[in-house]
């Protein structure tokens, strides 16, 4: 009777364990855990604020953002200033160029004026002895044979040859002097020495003169065109 008895009370707890649900053995804490777990899984909107180190990196990106549209304008910005630096170059350039070929110009006009005037230069080098010849047969006739009031038919003839030594020295004077060639006698005017168109040969002292002083030539010097062919030959005045 007793084991009977004890059989069916192990029975009777062991249905009644078996009804119990499962959510009842749990501890009250871990159901409250279980439910904020719940609470933290569901989808909240929530917003979100951002720090003041986050916004300056959001306007700076915002920044980026817009001057893009100007970052795609520098290559033609860049290509317009490399063009105009271009322009300016070649302009430079242009500038120059007519500038070297006006002074070309101008230096070709003048090497070819200065080849016209002294084209014959060699020409009177050869000439002035010529007419230093001339010149001297002329100075050998004294001055008093040419005034004399009587003169005889040899005196005559002599006169005569003169007048036309002198007549063809004219010509040919003048001649020259077309053709830019100048015979010049310091000792006429009495200039002062000038080493450029004198050349002094004697130097000696002279009453009623001034110092440096051509009183006498001993040969005329020639200008072609204003440029010394040859210095004039004297005497100069020296205290």
């Amino acid at each position: 009777m007793i084991q009977r008895t004890l059989l069916r009370q192990s029975r009777a707890l062991s249905s009644s364990i078996r009804s119990t649900p499962k959510a009842s053995l749990a501890r009250p804490q871990f159901q409250a855990a279980s439910q904020n777990l719940a609470a933290f899984s569901r989808p909240v909107a929530s917003r979100w604020y951002a720090t003041e180190p986050e916004a300056k990196q959001a306007e700076g990106e915002a920044g980026k953002t817009e001057t893009k549209p100007t970052e795609a304008e520098d290559p033609v910005k860049k290509e317009l200033e490399a063009k105009n630096k271009e322009v300016i170059d070649l302009k430079d350039k242009l500038l120059r160029s007519v500038a070297d070929f006006r002074n070309l110009q101008e230096r070709t006009k003048r090497d070819m004026q200065s080849a016209k005037d002294f084209a014959i230069q060699k020409f009177a080098k050869d000439l002035v002895d010529s007419v230093d010849n001339l010149d001297r047969a002329l100075t050998m006739v004294p001055e008093e044979k040419l005034k004399a009031e009587e003169k005889s038919e040899h005196l005559q003839d002599l006169v005569s040859l003169y007048d036309g030594l002198k007549m063809t020295e004219n010509i040919l004077m003048s001649t020259l002097k077309k053709h830019g060639l100048e015979r010049f006698d310091p000792s006429v005017e009495g200039e002062k020495f000038n080493p450029n168109e004198h050349e002094a040969t004697f130097m000696t002292p002279m009453a009623g003169k001034e110092d440096n002083t051509v009183f006498h030539t001993q040969s005329k010097g020639f200008k072609l065109n204003g440029r010394i062919l040859r210095a004039a030959k004297g005497f100069l005045e020296s205290e």
